[in-house]
Protein backbone atom coordinates (compact mmCIF):
# COMPACT_ATOMS: atom_id res chain seq x y z
CA UNK A 1 0.00 0.00 0.00
CA UNK A 2 1.45 3.17 -0.86
CA UNK A 3 2.59 5.13 1.86
CA UNK A 4 0.67 8.14 3.28
CA UNK A 5 3.06 10.64 2.72
CA UNK A 6 3.49 10.02 -0.93
CA UNK A 7 0.00 10.33 -1.77
CA UNK A 8 -0.64 13.31 0.33
CA UNK A 9 2.10 15.59 -0.99
CA UNK A 10 1.09 14.61 -4.35
CA UNK A 11 0.19 18.49 -4.68
CA UNK A 12 2.77 21.09 -3.65
CA UNK A 13 2.87 22.24 -0.54
CA UNK A 14 3.49 25.52 -1.36
CA UNK A 15 3.37 27.60 -5.16
CA UNK A 16 4.49 31.17 -5.31
CA UNK A 17 3.26 32.94 -8.64
CA UNK A 18 4.97 35.88 -9.58
CA UNK A 19 2.61 38.59 -11.81
CA UNK A 20 3.94 41.86 -13.42
CA UNK A 21 2.89 43.99 -15.87
CA UNK A 22 4.54 43.64 -19.28
CA UNK A 23 5.15 47.09 -19.69
CA UNK A 24 7.07 47.35 -16.13
CA UNK A 25 10.64 46.49 -17.25
CA UNK A 26 12.27 45.77 -14.34
CA UNK A 27 9.21 42.86 -13.24
CA UNK A 28 11.38 40.25 -14.89
CA UNK A 29 14.61 40.66 -13.12
CA UNK A 30 12.94 40.29 -9.92
CA UNK A 31 10.75 38.07 -10.79
CA UNK A 32 13.80 35.83 -11.40
CA UNK A 33 15.26 36.94 -8.32
CA UNK A 34 12.46 35.39 -6.48
CA UNK A 35 12.40 32.34 -8.51
CA UNK A 36 16.82 31.70 -7.87
CA UNK A 37 15.63 31.84 -4.21
CA UNK A 38 13.04 29.92 -3.62
CA UNK A 39 13.58 26.94 -5.99
CA UNK A 40 17.58 26.46 -5.26
CA UNK A 41 19.16 23.61 -3.22
CA UNK A 42 17.85 25.57 -0.07
CA UNK A 43 14.12 24.76 -0.45
CA UNK A 44 14.96 21.65 -2.07
CA UNK A 45 15.36 19.11 0.35
CA UNK A 46 12.41 20.32 2.44
CA UNK A 47 10.09 21.30 -0.28
CA UNK A 48 11.18 17.90 -2.88
CA UNK A 49 11.73 18.49 -6.46
CA UNK A 50 13.20 21.36 -7.77
CA UNK A 51 12.46 23.05 -4.67
CA UNK A 52 9.58 25.70 -4.40
CA UNK A 53 7.17 26.23 -7.73
CA UNK A 54 7.64 29.62 -8.66
CA UNK A 55 5.53 30.29 -11.84
CA UNK A 56 5.70 33.64 -13.96
CA UNK A 57 2.28 35.73 -14.68
CA UNK A 58 2.90 38.41 -16.91
CA UNK A 59 2.33 38.43 -20.88
CA UNK A 60 -1.51 37.81 -21.92
CA UNK A 61 -3.04 34.76 -22.81
CA UNK A 62 -3.56 33.87 -26.22
CA UNK A 63 -6.61 35.89 -27.23
CA UNK A 64 -7.41 37.90 -23.82
CA UNK A 65 -5.15 41.29 -22.54
CA UNK A 66 -4.59 39.36 -19.23
CA UNK A 67 -2.74 36.56 -17.94
CA UNK A 68 -4.13 32.66 -17.42
CA UNK A 69 -5.96 32.76 -14.75
CA UNK A 70 -4.40 31.05 -11.09
CA UNK A 71 -6.00 27.98 -9.77
CA UNK A 72 -5.38 27.61 -6.53
CA UNK A 73 -6.83 24.18 -6.64
CA UNK A 74 -3.01 22.96 -7.72
CA UNK A 75 -1.38 23.18 -4.55
CA UNK A 76 -2.23 22.79 -0.82
CA UNK A 77 -0.98 26.61 -0.36
CA UNK A 78 -0.45 29.29 -2.27
CA UNK A 79 1.05 32.40 -2.25
CA UNK A 80 0.97 35.42 -5.37
CA UNK A 81 3.06 37.97 -5.50
CA UNK A 82 1.88 40.95 -7.43
CA UNK A 83 3.96 43.56 -8.60
CA UNK A 84 2.10 46.79 -8.50
CA UNK A 85 3.53 49.35 -10.66
CA UNK A 86 2.17 52.69 -12.79
CA UNK A 87 1.76 50.70 -15.95
CA UNK A 88 -0.47 48.19 -13.86
CA UNK A 89 -2.44 51.01 -12.61
CA UNK A 90 -3.23 52.52 -15.71
CA UNK A 91 -4.25 49.27 -17.30
CA UNK A 92 -7.93 48.50 -16.42
CA UNK A 93 -7.80 44.85 -17.67
CA UNK A 94 -4.87 44.52 -15.14
CA UNK A 95 -6.83 46.23 -12.51
CA UNK A 96 -9.99 43.92 -13.01
CA UNK A 97 -7.46 40.87 -13.07
CA UNK A 98 -5.18 42.05 -9.55
CA UNK A 99 -8.68 42.36 -7.73
CA UNK A 100 -9.99 39.00 -9.15
CA UNK A 101 -7.24 37.54 -7.37
CA UNK A 102 -7.95 39.54 -4.38
CA UNK A 103 -11.20 38.07 -3.93
CA UNK A 104 -10.09 34.42 -5.40
CA UNK A 105 -7.55 34.31 -1.97
CA UNK A 106 -10.07 36.00 0.33
CA UNK A 107 -12.89 33.19 -0.62
CA UNK A 108 -10.07 30.03 -0.52
CA UNK A 109 -8.99 31.48 3.75
CA UNK A 110 -5.97 32.43 4.81
CA UNK A 111 -4.21 28.60 3.03
CA UNK A 112 -4.06 31.53 -0.18
CA UNK A 113 -2.73 34.74 0.35
CA UNK A 114 -2.41 37.52 -2.49
CA UNK A 115 0.81 39.64 -1.40
CA UNK A 116 0.81 43.27 -3.62
CA UNK A 117 4.41 45.24 -3.69
CA UNK A 118 3.82 48.60 -4.41
CA UNK A 119 6.73 49.32 -6.35
CA UNK A 120 5.01 53.06 -7.37
CA UNK A 121 2.35 54.61 -4.62
CA UNK A 122 -0.10 54.21 -7.41
CA UNK A 123 0.52 50.37 -7.16
CA UNK A 124 -1.79 50.45 -4.22
CA UNK A 125 -4.73 49.22 -5.39
CA UNK A 126 -6.12 46.42 -3.54
CA UNK A 127 -7.41 46.12 0.38
CA UNK A 128 -4.98 43.59 1.37
CA UNK A 129 -1.63 44.99 3.15
CA UNK A 130 1.39 46.07 0.16
CA UNK A 131 4.85 45.70 1.01
CA UNK A 132 6.36 48.80 0.02
CA UNK A 133 8.93 48.47 -2.39
CA UNK A 134 8.40 51.97 -2.91
CA UNK A 135 9.45 53.27 0.73
CA UNK A 136 12.38 50.46 0.78
CA UNK A 137 13.79 52.47 -2.31
CA UNK A 138 14.11 55.25 -0.49
CA UNK A 139 17.22 53.85 1.52
CA UNK A 140 18.04 50.53 -0.09
CA UNK A 141 19.53 49.87 -4.12
CA UNK A 142 19.71 47.06 -5.97
CA UNK A 143 20.79 44.14 -4.46
CA UNK A 144 19.98 44.74 -0.90
CA UNK A 145 16.97 45.83 -2.54
CA UNK A 146 15.38 42.77 -2.95
CA UNK A 147 16.89 41.21 -0.25
CA UNK A 148 14.55 42.85 1.65
CA UNK A 149 11.57 41.86 -0.79
CA UNK A 150 12.76 38.32 -0.50
CA UNK A 151 13.41 38.32 3.67
CA UNK A 152 9.82 40.22 3.58
CA UNK A 153 8.13 37.45 1.42
CA UNK A 154 9.79 34.51 3.25
CA UNK A 155 8.23 36.15 6.80
CA UNK A 156 4.83 36.02 4.94
CA UNK A 157 5.35 32.38 3.79
CA UNK A 158 6.15 31.51 7.16
CA UNK A 159 3.20 32.87 8.50
CA UNK A 160 0.40 31.70 6.12
CA UNK A 161 2.02 28.11 6.81
CA UNK A 162 2.06 28.29 10.22
CA UNK A 163 -1.49 28.80 10.12
CA UNK A 164 -1.79 25.68 7.43
CA UNK A 165 0.19 23.59 9.82
CA UNK A 166 -1.92 24.41 12.41
CA UNK A 167 -5.61 23.33 10.47
CA UNK A 168 -3.77 19.95 9.85
CA UNK A 169 -3.16 19.41 13.38
CA UNK A 170 -6.88 20.64 13.96
CA UNK A 171 -8.84 19.95 11.15
CA UNK A 172 -12.21 20.85 13.10
CA UNK A 173 -11.50 24.49 14.40
CA UNK A 174 -12.76 27.59 12.44
CA UNK A 175 -10.39 29.81 11.59
CA UNK A 176 -11.08 32.28 14.67
CA UNK A 177 -10.32 29.60 17.11
CA UNK A 178 -6.49 28.66 15.24
CA UNK A 179 -5.50 32.32 15.57
CA UNK A 180 -4.67 31.38 19.31
CA UNK A 181 -2.45 29.11 18.15
CA UNK A 182 -0.91 31.83 16.10
CA UNK A 183 2.06 32.66 18.77
CA UNK A 184 5.01 34.71 17.65
CA UNK A 185 7.79 32.36 17.03
CA UNK A 186 10.66 32.72 19.72
CA UNK A 187 13.65 33.79 18.83
CA UNK A 188 16.68 33.08 21.32
CA UNK A 189 19.79 34.98 20.94
CA UNK A 190 22.40 32.45 22.52
CA UNK A 191 25.58 34.66 23.13
CA UNK A 192 28.74 35.04 25.51
CA UNK A 193 28.93 37.39 27.93
CA UNK A 194 32.15 36.85 28.94
CA UNK A 195 33.68 38.87 25.57
CA UNK A 196 33.02 42.47 24.27
CA UNK A 197 31.09 41.31 21.14
CA UNK A 198 28.53 38.73 22.21
CA UNK A 199 26.38 40.89 24.48
CA UNK A 200 26.73 43.77 21.59
CA UNK A 201 25.68 41.86 18.63
CA UNK A 202 22.90 40.03 20.00
CA UNK A 203 21.48 43.92 20.98
CA UNK A 204 22.65 45.08 17.61
CA UNK A 205 19.99 41.76 16.03
CA UNK A 206 17.04 41.95 18.28
CA UNK A 207 16.80 46.21 17.29
CA UNK A 208 17.15 44.99 13.73
CA UNK A 209 14.66 42.79 14.05
CA UNK A 210 12.18 44.93 15.71
CA UNK A 211 12.71 48.18 14.21
CA UNK A 212 14.15 47.05 10.89
CA UNK A 213 11.83 44.86 9.52
CA UNK A 214 8.83 45.08 12.04
CA UNK A 215 9.38 41.25 12.49
CA UNK A 216 7.90 41.71 16.13
CA UNK A 217 4.91 40.73 15.04
CA UNK A 218 6.13 37.44 14.40
CA UNK A 219 9.38 37.04 16.35
CA UNK A 220 9.59 36.98 20.11
CA UNK A 221 13.46 37.73 20.72
CA UNK A 222 15.10 36.56 24.24
CA UNK A 223 18.34 35.70 25.67
CA UNK A 224 18.20 32.55 28.15
CA UNK A 225 18.09 34.50 31.64
CA UNK A 226 21.14 33.26 33.96
CA UNK A 227 20.18 30.45 35.94
CA UNK A 228 17.09 29.25 34.02
CA UNK A 229 17.58 26.27 32.44
CA UNK A 230 17.89 26.45 28.86
CA UNK A 231 16.25 22.74 27.58
CA UNK A 232 13.21 23.58 30.03
CA UNK A 233 12.93 26.82 28.43
CA UNK A 234 12.75 25.12 24.55
CA UNK A 235 10.77 23.01 26.34
CA UNK A 236 8.12 24.73 26.36
CA UNK A 237 8.26 26.75 23.06
CA UNK A 238 9.74 23.95 21.43
CA UNK A 239 7.12 24.31 18.48
CA UNK A 240 7.88 27.75 17.58
CA UNK A 241 11.70 28.44 18.58
CA UNK A 242 14.65 28.81 16.68
CA UNK A 243 18.39 29.83 17.57
CA UNK A 244 21.15 32.13 16.67
CA UNK A 245 24.56 31.30 17.87
CA UNK A 246 26.60 34.32 18.01
CA UNK A 247 29.90 32.48 17.87
CA UNK A 248 32.29 34.69 19.58
CA UNK A 249 36.02 33.90 20.74
CA UNK A 250 34.99 32.72 23.79
CA UNK A 251 31.47 31.58 23.12
CA UNK A 252 32.64 27.77 23.00
CA UNK A 253 34.52 27.98 25.87
CA UNK A 254 31.60 28.72 28.22
CA UNK A 255 29.41 25.77 29.35
CA UNK A 256 26.11 27.25 28.91
CA UNK A 257 26.73 28.19 25.29
CA UNK A 258 27.62 24.95 24.69
CA UNK A 259 24.47 23.46 26.85
CA UNK A 260 22.12 25.58 24.67
CA UNK A 261 23.83 24.47 20.99
CA UNK A 262 23.47 20.99 22.47
CA UNK A 263 19.69 21.16 23.62
CA UNK A 264 18.70 23.02 20.42
CA UNK A 265 19.77 20.22 18.42
CA UNK A 266 18.28 17.56 20.20
CA UNK A 267 15.02 19.22 19.58
CA UNK A 268 15.83 19.96 15.98
CA UNK A 269 15.25 23.65 16.23
CA UNK A 270 15.86 25.95 13.50
CA UNK A 271 19.34 27.21 14.47
CA UNK A 272 21.46 29.53 12.41
CA UNK A 273 25.34 30.49 13.29
CA UNK A 274 26.71 33.77 12.90
CA UNK A 275 30.55 33.22 12.91
CA UNK A 276 31.98 36.82 14.69
CA UNK A 277 35.68 34.91 15.40
CA UNK A 278 37.83 38.34 15.83
CA UNK A 279 40.97 36.46 16.69
CA UNK A 280 40.93 32.85 17.64
CA UNK A 281 38.54 29.96 18.88
CA UNK A 282 40.74 28.07 21.35
CA UNK A 283 38.25 24.95 20.77
CA UNK A 284 35.77 24.98 17.97
CA UNK A 285 32.72 22.99 19.14
CA UNK A 286 31.74 20.18 17.18
CA UNK A 287 27.76 20.46 17.03
CA UNK A 288 27.99 23.68 15.48
CA UNK A 289 27.76 22.04 12.34
CA UNK A 290 25.29 20.57 9.32
CA UNK A 291 23.42 24.17 10.15
CA UNK A 292 24.45 27.86 8.09
CA UNK A 293 26.92 29.63 9.07
CA UNK A 294 26.83 33.04 8.08
CA UNK A 295 30.31 35.25 8.32
CA UNK A 296 30.41 38.68 10.42
CA UNK A 297 33.08 40.97 11.21
CA UNK A 298 32.24 41.42 14.63
CA UNK A 299 33.11 45.00 14.58
CA UNK A 300 31.39 45.90 11.48
CA UNK A 301 28.64 44.16 11.91
CA UNK A 302 26.80 45.16 8.69
CA UNK A 303 25.44 41.70 7.69
CA UNK A 304 22.97 41.35 9.99
CA UNK A 305 19.93 41.34 7.49
CA UNK A 306 21.80 37.89 5.87
CA UNK A 307 21.66 36.49 9.25
CA UNK A 308 17.87 37.66 9.85
CA UNK A 309 17.82 36.54 5.73
CA UNK A 310 18.93 32.68 6.72
CA UNK A 311 16.75 32.30 9.91
CA UNK A 312 13.83 32.93 7.84
CA UNK A 313 14.66 30.90 5.73
CA UNK A 314 15.18 27.61 8.18
CA UNK A 315 11.94 28.78 9.98
CA UNK A 316 10.12 28.72 6.62
CA UNK A 317 12.25 25.48 5.84
CA UNK A 318 11.13 23.81 9.28
CA UNK A 319 7.15 24.84 8.52
CA UNK A 320 7.40 22.89 4.86
CA UNK A 321 9.10 19.81 6.72
CA UNK A 322 6.46 20.15 9.62
CA UNK A 323 3.58 20.14 6.99
CA UNK A 324 4.94 17.39 4.77
CA UNK A 325 5.46 15.15 8.26
CA UNK A 326 2.15 16.03 9.34
CA UNK A 327 0.27 15.17 5.81
CA UNK A 328 1.54 11.32 6.30
CA UNK A 329 -0.35 10.58 9.67
CA UNK A 330 -0.17 7.19 10.83
CA UNK A 331 3.27 6.89 10.34
CA UNK A 332 5.05 3.72 12.40
CA UNK A 333 6.61 4.89 16.07
CA UNK A 334 9.95 3.29 14.62
CA UNK A 335 10.03 6.10 12.34
CA UNK A 336 11.27 9.59 13.47
CA UNK A 337 11.34 12.29 11.10
CA UNK A 338 14.61 15.03 11.43
CA UNK A 339 13.86 18.50 9.63
CA UNK A 340 18.31 18.76 8.32
CA UNK A 341 20.85 15.80 7.91
CA UNK A 342 21.03 13.81 10.56
CA UNK A 343 24.35 13.59 12.80
CA UNK A 344 25.51 11.69 15.45
CA UNK A 345 23.55 13.66 17.62
CA UNK A 346 20.94 12.74 16.34
CA UNK A 347 20.80 9.06 18.14
CA UNK A 348 20.39 11.25 21.78
CA UNK A 349 16.63 11.99 20.49
CA UNK A 350 15.85 8.54 19.88
CA UNK A 351 14.35 6.03 22.69
CA UNK A 352 15.86 3.38 24.22
CA UNK A 353 16.30 0.17 23.09
CA UNK A 354 14.20 -1.70 24.81
CA UNK A 355 11.65 0.74 23.59
CA UNK A 356 12.05 0.94 19.49
CA UNK A 357 15.23 -1.96 18.74
CA UNK A 358 15.49 -0.81 14.96
CA UNK A 359 14.40 2.39 14.67
CA UNK A 360 14.38 4.68 11.05
CA UNK A 361 15.56 8.29 11.05
CA UNK A 362 14.14 10.16 7.71
CA UNK A 363 15.50 13.23 6.76
CA UNK A 364 15.78 15.52 4.16
CA UNK A 365 17.26 14.71 0.51
CA UNK A 366 19.94 14.07 -0.40
CA UNK A 367 21.33 11.02 1.17
CA UNK A 368 24.35 11.04 3.62
CA UNK A 369 27.41 10.53 2.23
CA UNK A 370 29.37 6.76 2.52
CA UNK A 371 31.86 8.07 4.82
CA UNK A 372 28.84 9.60 7.41
CA UNK A 373 27.22 5.99 6.79
CA UNK A 374 29.73 4.11 8.17
CA UNK A 375 30.19 5.74 11.09
CA UNK A 376 26.27 5.57 12.13
CA UNK A 377 27.01 1.96 11.12
CA UNK A 378 29.99 1.91 13.22
CA UNK A 379 28.48 3.64 16.32
CA UNK A 380 24.44 2.68 16.31
CA UNK A 381 24.36 -0.64 13.78
CA UNK A 382 20.49 -1.14 14.88
CA UNK A 383 19.56 2.74 13.18
CA UNK A 384 17.90 2.56 9.57
CA UNK A 385 18.92 5.77 7.98
CA UNK A 386 17.05 7.01 4.97
CA UNK A 387 16.19 10.06 3.26
CA UNK A 388 12.93 11.47 2.48
CA UNK A 389 12.85 9.89 -1.21
CA UNK A 390 14.77 6.67 -0.05
CA UNK A 391 11.96 5.80 2.39
CA UNK A 392 9.38 6.74 0.12
CA UNK A 393 10.40 4.56 -2.27
CA UNK A 394 11.19 1.48 0.31
CA UNK A 395 7.84 2.06 1.23
CA UNK A 396 5.94 2.19 -2.01
CA UNK A 397 7.63 -1.55 -3.03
Amino acid sequence: MPNALFSATARPLLVVYVAWHPAFKEGAAIAETLRKHFRRELYENVAGGTGLSVIFRSEPAPGSSRPLPIDLDDAETTAIVALADSSLANDAGWVSYLRELASQTAEAGLNARLFPVSIEHAGLLVDEQALRWDQWAQTLTGEDLHLRLINELTYEFCRMLRHYLEHLRRPTEDDDALVKYLQKVQIFLSHSKHDDDGERIARLIREQLYVGHGLGSFFDVHDIPAGLRFHEVLLKQVAQSAVVAIHTDSYSSREWCRREIIEAKRRNVPLVVANCIENLDERGFPYMGNVPIVRMDPQQATRIHVIIGRLLDEVLKDFLWRCRIQLAGGVEQTVFFVPRVPELISLAGLPSVDEVPHPTIVYPDPPLSAEEERLFEAVAPHVRLHSVTEWLAEETI
